[in-house]
């Protein structure tokens, strides 16, 4: 399933690649995770029929890390261009993407440029705006270092989802992340506005807000007041969806977004 490819500022970036219909998907992980996140959910996808691809985003999972660990290398744009070259590597012209949290935000940040290589748009867990405050990120790697990536892992494990069986999951993803690739991108994440990309966009869109993800559905407020009521938006609740709400309202995430393409496509 593994696929590799060389960024165009040189750093290796690996995708997963399962099923071989035209229909094609994209699931994408947010920060300090990786694709491993997704792939029961890409293999459901691939088994009724969908093409589907899961990219570890670079610094996460099996991709590489840039040179220098900086803002510039670790940006929101440096991120969208890297996935906009993975469709070029899997040759795949036209797609559904699936963005959890930073997988959904660059997305919107493709679509200021990119749109057309979106047929459809679902996030959960994702802000199209988040303004926190300045001393938020550089506190992170210093809490991880005094209480250790096992107790951080099973902190964020406890905090990012009510499934007991998949909380190892996320904590192993946890334990296995760099903070020095997470404190310049925590720096790019902690202040963006991309409500005018999600404004402007013509392709249908749809968010899934988990009603457990309360630290993101406090942020929501300026995104939606932006998009609701645009024909192209479509909110959809997730009872006892968390942040990663792929992990706990499994089996509704899967049937809104299937329910999702399939409007759009008629």
């Amino acid at each position: 399933m593994a696929q590799r490819f060389r960024a165009s500022d040189g750093v290796d970036i690996v995708y997963d690649a399962l099923g071989s219909g035209t229909d094609i998907v994209v699931l994408c992980h947010g920060l300090a995770a990786a694709g491993e996140q997704l792939l029961p959910d890409a293999q459901h996808f691939a088994d009724r029929g969908f093409r589907v691809l899961v990219p570890d985003l670079r610094g996460h999972g099996r991709s590489g890390k840039p040179t220098p660990l900086d803002r510039d290398n670790l940006s929101i744009g440096r991120l969208a261009t890297d996935l906009v070259e993975m469709l070029d590597h899997a040759a795949a012209p036209r797609v559904h993407w699936v963005g959890n949290s930073l997988g959904g935000i660059v997305a919107l940040w493709m679509l200021r440029e990119h749109e057309t290589r979106l047929r459809t748009l679902a996030t959960f867990g994702t802000s199209y705006r988040l303004k926190l405050p300045d001393f938020w990120a550089p506190i992170v790697p210093p809490v991880q270092a005094l209480l250790g990536k096992p107790f951080v892992g099973w902190i964020a494990a406890q905090a990012t989802t009510r499934n007991v069986a998949a909380r190892p999951l996320i904590a192993k993803l946890i334990r296995q992340f760099d903070p020095a690739v997470g404190l310049p991108l925590s720096r790019n994440l902690a202040n963006y506005d991309l409500i005018e990309h999600g404004r402007a966009a013509t392709l249908p869109i749809l968010m899934l807000r988990g009603s457990e993800d309360k630290a993101i559905n406090a942020a929501l407020k300026p995104t939606l007041a932006a998009m609701q009521g645009r024909p192209n938006f479509t909110l959809v609740e997730l009872p006892g969806g968390g942040h990663c709400a792929n992990l706990d309202a499994t089996d509704a995430l899967r049937a809104e977004l299937e329910a999702f393409w399939a409007r759009a496509g008629n």
